[in-house]
């Protein structure tokens, strides 16, 4: 195998735990041995910059947010792609149309017009509140990198009817983020992989969820947790334990990363 010099990881499913919502403490050690060995280490997420959970003293090299629209290192900004305005007013018709608040997420924040329950439960897997944005209209008018809204498969294609530019990435059975079509982690990565001057087979991938998919097959060695859906299983070249039991960190081990 190629010898392995930068790994991307997913956070919800793969780094947190979703029975504790923490990172587990032999993940964090794994996370700390890796940097010890020279590895680079980089989140790809569809969180926002300001969800990445504290790791102490521990500082990614490359935070790819917003499942890829939003991607930086070294405070130097790699890739911005925001939804463009035309399609972020088509999203949000299409919601109220089937009866779904939204939630736009910004550089700086997240911002929503209404609440309901899965739309709530899914701000929560991120330890965060869901409360309706007196200003909601004037974050629509910033850039707009993301939109996130409760719903079921059924009403994906409802959500992005007459939008153009804008597909659906899928985390969560009960919600989704909907994001540039020209976005992803696959595209974030291709950035990163490029800032640092390295190849894709010299990287590795951690993920769980079907927004994994093509960042697992983007990189040199894509490995599916033990928890993860058995499709991002099926394109992984490898599957390790899942984040309760310490996979990342028994996996690195076994593979003589750390």
């Amino acid at each position: 195998m190629i010898p392995v010099k930068i790994i991307f990881f997913d956070i919800d499913g793969t780094l947190v735990d979703p029975q504790t919502g923490r990172v587990p403490e032999k993940t964090i050690q794994a996370l700390l041995r890796l940097r010890e060995k020279g590895i680079r280490l980089c989140i790809s997420t569809g969180r926002a910059p300001f969800e990445v959970p504290d790791i102490g003293s521990l500082k990614f090299d490359a935070y790819c947010t917003y499942n890829g629209s939003l991607c930086y290192a070294d405070d130097k900004i790699l890739h911005s792609n925001p939804i463009a305005p035309q399609d972020v007013a088509q999203v949000l018709a299409n919601a109220a149309g089937i009866g779904r608040p939204v939630s736009v997420a910004t550089r700086q924040r997240l911002a929503a017009n209404g609440w309901d329950q899965d739309l709530a439960d899914y701000y929560r897997l991120a330890e965060l509140e869901l409360t309706v944005a007196p200003d909601f209209d004037a974050a629509c008018r910033e850039d707009v990198y993301q939109i996130l809204l409760g719903c079921r498969e059924e009403e994906h294609p409802a959500i992005i009817r007459d939008a153009q530019g804008v597909k659906i990435a899928v985390s969560w059975d009960r919600a989704v983020d909907v994001i540039p079509a020209s976005s992803g982690k696959e595209t974030a990565i291709a950035k990163v992989l490029e800032y640092f001057r390295l190849d894709a087979a010299q990287a590795m991938a951690f993920g769980d969820s079907q927004n994994d998919l093509e960042m697992l097959k983007a990189v040199g060695v894509g490995v599916a947790m033990g928890n993860a859906a058995d499709e991002v299983k099926a394109v992984a070249d490898d599957v390790c334990g899942s984040v309760g039991e310490d996979g990342i960190f028994h996996y690195c081990c076994d593979h003589g990363l750390i």
